[in-house]
C-alpha cells in the first residue's frame, strides 16, 4: 500500500482515473447545490464548461499537483492518528482544509489570461470556501478508494 498521496494519486497509471473521478465529485457537488446560490453556482459552472468543453477535468489535472501538495499534510496527519475515513478527518479541520485548497485556485484564476473565467471564478470565489467544505467528506472518501487500490 502507498504511504503517500503523491504515491498515491499522481501515479502514472492511476492518474487519468484519479482526475476522471475528480471531475465527476465536482459536478456531483455542484448539481447537488440549491437554492439561489446553489444556482449561481449552477449558473456559473454551467458557462464555464460550455465556454470551453473539457475544462474540468484539463483543470482538476493541471490542479491536481498542486492539490496533492496542500493535501499531504492533512494526509500524513490522518496516517499518524490511526487511519480510518480520511473524509471525516478532512471534515474535522474543514476550514483550514478547504483555505488550503483554494489558494492553490486562487493563485490560478489569479493568473488566468481568460478573462470570463476570472468573471466567473470570482463571482463564485465568496462561497468557495463553504462549497469546499462540504465536499471534504467526498474528497477524502475519494482518496480512501484509490489509497485502498494503490
Amino acid at each position: 500500500m502507498a504511504d503517500t498521496l503523491k504515491e498515491i494519486l499522481l501515479d502514472d497509471s492511476r492518474r487519468s482515473t484519479v482526475v476522471t473521478d475528480m471531475g465527476a465529485l465536482i459536478d456531483n457537488e455542484v448539481s447537488a447545490k440549491s437554492g439561489v446560490s446553489g444556482t449561481v453556482v449552477k449558473t456559473g459552472y454551467g458557462t464555464v464548461k460550455k465556454l470551453k468543453p473539457g475544462i474540468i477535468d484539463a483543470a482538476v489535472d493541471s490542479l491536481l499537483d498542486d492539490f496533492v501538495g496542500r493535501l499531504e499534510p492533512f494526509y500524513s496527519g490522518h496516517r499518524s492518528s490511526g487511519g480510518g475515513d480520511f473524509g471525516s478527518y478532512l471534515q474535522g479541520r474543514g476550514s483550514e482544509v478547504a483555505e488550503e485548497l483554494l489558494a492553490v485556485t486562487d493563485a490560478r484564476a489569479e493568473s488566468s489570461n481568460r478573462e470570463a473565467i476570472r468573471k466567473v471564478y470570482d463571482k463564485l470565489r465568496p462561497q468557495g470556501k463553504e462549497n469546499v467544505e462540504q465536499a471534504l467528506p467526498a474528497l477524502g472518501q475519494l482518496i480512501d478508494k484509490h489509497a485502498a487500490s494503490a
